[in-house]
């Protein structure tokens, strides 16, 4: 089975704003999941959602914080596996270019890799999109 998610969206929108809908635990929790997170290296974060999300909370370690670099580990509540997301911020003409990358989901026990997998890829679609609308929202805001 395939171990990696990956998703690539270019926003109209500065570095800077991306980078902080993705790293500043307020933005996050507007756009995506209530959030206690520091994007510092070690900061042992948690994201809480509603039932509606399905879990109740997913947990890591802030592995990377570097400017415009993010990687931390990821573990769902009530499971023991711990798959790793990456996002990666570049400029292009203005635009910010994202790469984010799921990893590490073939760690899974038997068929619950292959559910997780699925389950993961709708959801970072989703994710991408929200932060899409938030950043448009943003801009329009401000």
């Amino acid at each position: 089975m395939k171990d990696v998610i990956s998703k690539e969206h270019l926003f109209d929108h500065s570095i800077d704003k991306v980078w902080n809908a993705i790293s500043k635990a307020e933005e996050i929790s507007a756009w995506f999941i209530d959030a206690d997170f520091k994007a510092e290296t070690g900061y042992n974060y948690t994201f809480t959602a509603d039932e509606e999300h399905g879990c109740t909370q997913i947990t890591g370690v802030v592995k990377e914080a570097n400017p415009y670099t993010l990687v931390y580990t990821w573990t769902v509540q009530n499971t023991d596996t711990e798959t790793t997301v990456k996002w990666e911020l570049n400029e292009v003409e203005g635009k910010t270019k994202l790469y984010l990358e799921h990893s590490g989901i073939s760690k899974y026990p038997g068929d619950s890799a292959v559910q997780m997998f699925t389950s993961f890829n709708a959801g970072w679609d989703n994710c991408v999109s929200e932060l899409s609308k938030y950043l448009i929202q943003e801009v329009h805001a401000g």
